[in-house]
């Protein structure tokens, strides 16, 4: 306990120094400078794209749902953004990651920022699992999502002297029940960025990794997109009732640290806490966690699942606990041939986008 209270002001003290640096040192400008965002057809990414605008860059706005990117081009270009170009492209398929990225070099010639904010998330124990063929759809998108837009980005980054930015989360060192799977592709994804900025260091590529918590009541509400176009919405109870920031505000922390050319982007910060607890006295977070999420033997799986519909004159309303758990039912043919990208969470107090 000594420790933890000489490191905080200590740790506290340390990101002043960086913030004031960056400040300083840094251009924050994005005026005509060309920026990529993956999955941009809602939540993080959608709000990302209005950041980047209030800041007159050309955005690229990648995700699968084109019919969505129309509509965010829209609002984007009233808000002020210079040129918005929309590629409908799935980022776990590597040739359409050089298309997107060969698309944009054609047209505006540069790539100055490339922000990955493709995410799927899951809320089921690992032991409930009954068909393993679903387990590497979460490292498709979480981790190779991420990693094939920064593989055929980089050549261009060198050019520009650019930035990639990646939307990670705290659970990547901080795990917490019914995201075993998740949490272990946000540790992947930070550990080959961490790698990555080492290897680029040299050539002034600058790497910025955002982590979140609670954002928007992510862990009660959430969005994906099958293979035919059909909606699924979860909701669970929680053994631990949270509430969280607003994705927005998360979004414009994340450009405003990307464009100061901050190495981390932390939201909320005080999630910090916890990591120093976790170097320094790792057995009382144990502990901490075991009393809050303790459930007197039972666990509190209860979702319900409203489905759109499938495909025309097919009505397909899935119980999100089988959905989760036996990917089946999802779909007649082997659910590994389900595309998995590029698939976002919506955030959002009022509604789901």
């Amino acid at each position: 306990m000594l420790m933890l209270a000489f490191a905080w002001p200590t740790l506290c003290f340390i990101r002043s120094c960086e913030w004031l640096y960056n400040t300083l040192y840094s251009d924050p400008h994005m005026d005509a400078k060309v920026v990529i965002i993956t999955g941009a057809s809602s939540g993080i990414g959608e709000q990302i794209a209005y950041e980047y605008a209030k800041k007159g860059a050309n955005l690229v706005l990648v995700a699968r749902r084109e019919d969505r990117l129309q509509a965010i081009r829209q609002k984007a270009t009233q808000i002020g953004a210079k040129n918005v170009l929309i590629i409908a492209a799935d980022v776990v398929k590597e040739e359409d990651c050089r298309r997107f990225v060969n698309e944009t070099v054609n047209l505006y010639g540069r790539v100055d920022h490339l922000v990955n904010t493709v995410s799927l998330g899951h809320t089921f124990y690992f032991e409930e699992a009954t068909d393993t063929s679903m387990f590497p759809h979460f490292l498709d998108i979480n981790f190779w999502g991420n990693v094939y837009p920064t593989f055929a980005a980089l050549p261009h980054l060198h050019k520009s002297k650019g930035r990639i930015i990646v939307n990670a989360s705290v659970e990547n060192w901080l795990p917490l029940p019914r995201m075993s799977l998740y949490a272990a592709a946000k540790a992947a994804l930070v550990n080959f960025y961490e790698t990555l900025r080492l290897e680029v260091m040299n050539d002034e590529i600058g790497i910025t990794i955002a982590t979140h918590g609670w954002v928007g009541a992510d862990m009660s509400r959430g969005k994906f997109m099958l293979e035919e176009g059909a909606d699924m919405q979860w909701k669970e109870e929680r053994e631990v009732r949270a509430s969280g920031g607003t994705v927005e505000e998360y979004a414009r922390l994340i450009v405003s640290g990307a464009c100061r050319g901050d190495a981390y982007v932390k939201y909320p910060s005080w999630h910090d806490t916890f990591l120093l607890y976790r170097v320094f006295a790792p057995n009382v977070l144990s502990w901490t966690f075991r009393l809050l999420l303790s459930t007197n033997g039972k666990r509190k799986t209860s979702m319900e699942g409203v489905g759109k519909p499938v495909s025309e004159g097919t009505t397909a309303t899935y119980n999100a606990v089988e959905a989760a758990t036996s990917p089946s039912k999802l779909q007649a043919t082997s659910p590994r041939k389900l595309p998995p990208g590029p698939i976002t969470f919506s955030y959002s107090p009022q509604k789901m986008d």
